[in-house]
């Protein structure tokens, strides 16, 4: 039109979309994918583990889970080390599981116990044959691998949250991903959910005045917030008037590799009662294990968040669009978000110091180091957190 000014930016000008592949990106042999293999993460509950071959995936890799008949859980790389098919099929016995194809038997730690087509095979031969494996332990209702380089196998840690207990207190797990807000497979990228940890100010808008409540409405109130980096992660303190000269105090913390550590959103006063572990199943897909001091069972999933008064689950597709959550704002940001179309605030802070604790982390890794967290000698192993929800005097002018 005569006259009108030119448009010059519109979306077709949009720069082609680039994610921080250093960042997201958890297969073998990525930057990222190499410092999470230095650390043990859950791969299931431990009642997953059964006589019945389970398939589980973890950093990129399918994975078969099993418990042997004399307790042992073993976690295998599915094709047998003979001609390849797949040992979710397998039979689990006593002393391992047993391949369907040919009926060579492995152990929970891959070695070739059994060959009964090849008679000719002396021990000899046989002790050659090693199926894929990987080390794992039981902890805290969980079951633990370590998916790294043998030689730098760290012990696996301790955690002072879950084994300091209170009266009345023990110990749940779960595997239904408090804090991600939607499926217990969320599909989209690790990171970007886990960073999420580090935004106190997404609960003041989606979480309380977009949404409505959806957890308690003293969430509402804008904190006053600092951002710290901690030895093993970052920390956000942060501060709410609670008004008749109290305020709230609380602290929140991300820690190497994948943890949680999130007081309760309802306001339980104390310390933290439960630590998140992210599982990252591959680039696109994560999970979260959850394991917390409780005094009755079920207790853990009674903080999960509500909206519109429902689960995640009971929502209809336009309750979703009305009351989205945090797996509604995470998964739109994409599978893996444009880290290239970002414009960051000043309230961004705490996911530009995660940002840049890792990538120092990965850095640390492909020099030949070892990250922070690692532990080798028993008794270093224990792992503490200040989290929680503190009620105090508010502070007079």
């Amino acid at each position: 039109m005569e006259g009108s000014m030119p448009i010059v930016d519109t979306a077709y000008n949009l720069k082609a979309p680039q994610p921080n592949t250093n960042l997201t990106d958890v297969g073998r042999g990525t930057p990222m994918g190499e410092l999470l293999r230095r650390y043990w993460h859950p791969v299931g509950l431990a009642a997953d583990a059964t006589a019945t071959p389970r398939k589980i995936r973890a950093l990129g890799e399918d994975l078969i889970l099993f418990r042997d008949g004399s307790g042992i859980v073993g976690v295998v790389h599915p094709r047998c080390a003979h001609r390849g098919t797949s040992l979710y099929y397998g039979k689990v016995e006593d002393r391992g599981i047993r391949c369907c194809y040919h009926g060579w038997l492995f152990d929970a730690e891959g070695n070739c116990l059994e060959q009964p087509c090849e008679p000719k095979m002396g021990e000899g031969q046989r002790e050659k044959v090693r199926q894929p494996w990987y080390p794992v332990e039981e902890r805290y209702g969980l079951i633990w691998v370590y998916m790294g380089p043998a030689d730098k196998k760290p012990l696996l840690p301790r955690y002072k949250l879950l084994e300091e207990f209170e009266d009345g207190e023990f110990l749940e797990a779960n595997d239904i991903s408090i804090g991600s807000g939607g499926p217990v497979i969320a599909d989209f990228n690790w990171f970007q959910h886990w960073e999420n940890v580090m935004d106190p100010f997404h609960v003041v808008v989606l979480h309380s005045t977009f949404s409505g409540t959806q957890f308690v409405p003293e969430m509402a109130t804008m904190p006053e917030c600092d951002f710290t980096n901690e030895p093993l992660g970052v920390r956000t303190t942060s501060y709410r008037d609670l008004g008749d000269g109290k305020r709230l105090r609380r602290i929140t913390e991300v820690q190497i590799p994948t943890l949680r550590v999130v007081p309760s959103p309802l306001l339980t006063p104390g310390r933290c009662q439960s630590i998140g572990f992210v599982l990252p199943i591959d680039d696109t897909h994560f999970r979260i294990y959850t394991v917390g001091r409780v005094t009755k069972e079920g207790e853990l999933s009674g903080i999960r968040s509500r909206q519109n008064g429902k689960l995640w689950e009971d929502l209809t597709e336009e309750e979703h669009q009305m009351f989205p959550g945090d797996y509604e704002a995470q998964k739109a940001q994409g599978d893996i978000t444009w880290h290239n179309h970002e414009h960051l605030g000043t309230t961004d802070q705490a996911i530009v110091m995660l940002r840049r604790f890792m990538l120092r982390q990965v850095k640390i890794v492909q020099e030949g180091g070892d990250p922070v967290g690692m532990a080798f000698v028993p008794g270093e192993e224990w792992i503490d957190s200040p989290a929680g929800n503190w009620i105090e005097d508010a502070p007079t002018a």
